[in-house]
């Protein structure tokens, strides 16, 4: 909900003590200085924020100096010389202060000749009018909201939009677009016309950004409320086709035989919406890491964020598995184990991490259709066995993932595998409380094996080892020592084995 506010209650808005420090500081040096951008949008917003940025006309390293002089203890002061910038650091808040300046760019790059300039120019820079807003800090003005391009408005109506022309806005920094695209899902904003049809005819020049700075902006449009509406803007646009062709490639419907096969990217995007709706993955925020990617179980969030990535790339080797089958008709065989595979090679050129991020997702994306598959049989012990044993400590977000996949628009069907999903989360809680995953692995390892049988690694000793499992998994016995042993000992002896 937008706040309309008078320049009074602006100031009331400003109380904290730095603004009144930094306007003061401003006065004394003789500066215009203002709090613009993202701090002054969540202001009308009613969102909290504790990052503030602020713009002079002048030297913005000066100004940060005699800030963090003013402030003294428990303050520090990082200074950016080439980028005319610098950072106080106060408590729990964060100031950026740089000098108002203007911005040219080549058409290769999206590194910005820079040079001074005035508070004008420098919002003429911002990439949307509702960032391009300033509140000035100075005493004789203090609470007076600049607004040249009525961003104001463009908050209360929920629109998006560029403050100069979007070709040249999405030309000069095609970064922007995809920015563009995630605030108006973080926002629930409209994306203006004028502003669309200009991401359709720029989308090309995504190519000349980094991995990086592309993996970081679809990250944070993950962990919105609603990410899939901005995986609908990104190929609506064109640039899901030029940043992850995998999942835009899945926008189609084949027809044979007037049976039809579903939209694959559509049921992904419900999948991914279903999941965020799911208690273990409600949290919104913005990844505040360095590279956009938080640890994978921090506070929950990296946890989060790599089970969205799942979602959205579980059914990614659809399109390479489909079949048609004149008795069954349309079949994806093998597509989790296909997408599994797919999984480093997407990572790797979205510049995105490979380590157990990476495996986590790839695990996911290949384990997805077993709950489904024992949901939709007899819920046996021996296959929830099983799936407790190969998803190991990942159980419950598979499960979560798995659950969110439910989407038949036959509700029977559906009914069915919610159900079943039930049961075998029913049992899987009951192998948790008997500590069942302890049990699992055979008591007898594969050491052991080849001491008792004189054996080096071997092709032998795998199938022992896997005999046992299998035993254990099946419940044929219990994992106990001399049982195992007398099972074993018979292996053995099929195998020409003998004990030494």
């Amino acid at each position: 909900m937008v706040q309309k506010l008078t320049q009074e209650q602006l100031k009331c808005k400003l109380s904290l003590p730095i603004f009144k420090i930094i306007g003061e500081e401003a006065d004394r040096l003789g500066r215009e200085c203002y709090v613009v951008g993202g701090y002054v949008r969540d202001i009308f917003l009613g969102r909290p924020s504790k990052d503030i940025d602020c713009v002079t006309v002048g030297s913005g390293i000066e100004l940060a100096q005699s800030v963090a002089k003013r402030l003294g203890k428990h303050t520090s002061l990082a200074i950016y010389r080439n980028f005319g910038t610098a950072q106080v650091k106060h408590n729990n808040l964060e100031v950026e202060f740089v000098g108002a300046r203007k911005e040219s760019y080549s058409h290769d790059s999206r590194k910005p000749v820079v040079e001074d300039g005035t508070l004008e120019d420098d919002q003429n820079r911002r990439d949307f009018t509702i960032n391009a807003m300033a509140i000035c800090l100075n005493k004789d003005r203090f609470g007076e909201l600049v607004d040249p391009f009525g961003g104001i408005d463009d908050l209360y109506d929920g629109i998006i939009r560029t403050p100069l022309d979007p070709d040249i806005t999405f030309s000069d920094d095609p970064l922007r677009m995809l920015r563009c695209i995630r605030f108006a899902t973080r926002f629930n904003f409209l994306i203006e016309d004028e502003t669309f049809e200009a991401l359709e005819r720029n989308a090309e020049r995504i190519k000349i950004i980094s991995g990086e700075r592309i993996a970081e902006e679809l990250n944070k449009t993950l962990m919105t409320k609603h990410p899939s509406r901005g995986f609908v803007d990104l190929q609506r646009s064109g640039l899901l086709a030029l940043i992850l062709p995998e999942l835009s490639h899945m926008d189609m419907v084949e027809t044979k035989n007037v049976r039809a096969h579903k939209n694959n990217f559509y049921h992904t995007l419900e999948v991914l919406e279903n999941l965020v709706k799911a208690p273990l993955n409600s949290h919104e925020g913005e990844l505040s890491h360095p590279d956009g990617t938080p640890p994978l179980g921090e506070d929950g969030r990296g946890l989060q964020l790599w089970l969205r990535w799942a979602a959205l790339l579980h059914d990614i080797g659809k399109p390479k598995s489909k079949r048609w089958d004149p008795n069954l008709g349309w079949t994806f065989h093998a597509h989790n184990t296909i997408g599994a595979k797919m999984i480093p090679g997407i990572f790797k050129r979205m510049k995105l991490p490979l380590d157990a991020k990476m495996k986590f997702v790839q695990k996911m994306v290949d384990l997805h259709m077993r709950p489904i598959a024992i949901a939709d049989d007899i819920v046996t012990d021996s296959a929830v066995r099983r799936l407790v044993n190969d998803a190991g400590d990942d159980i419950d977000s598979l499960m979560a993932l798995c659950e969110a996949d439910i989407t038949s628009k036959n509700q029977q069907r559906k009914q069915k595998f919610l159900d079943n999903y039930q049961l075998v989360h029913q049992k899987i809680e009951d192998l948790k409380e008997k500590d069942f995953k302890r049990l699992l692995q055979p008591v007898i390892d594969g050491n052991e094996i080849m001491e008792m049988y004189n054996l080096k690694p071997s092709r032998e000793v795998g199938l022992l080892k896997q005999y046992l499992k299998e035993a254990v998994l099946d419940n044929k016995v219990e994992n106990e020592r001399e049982a195992l042993l007398t099972l074993l000992d018979e292996k053995a002896k099929e195998l020409g084995l003998n004990k030494e």
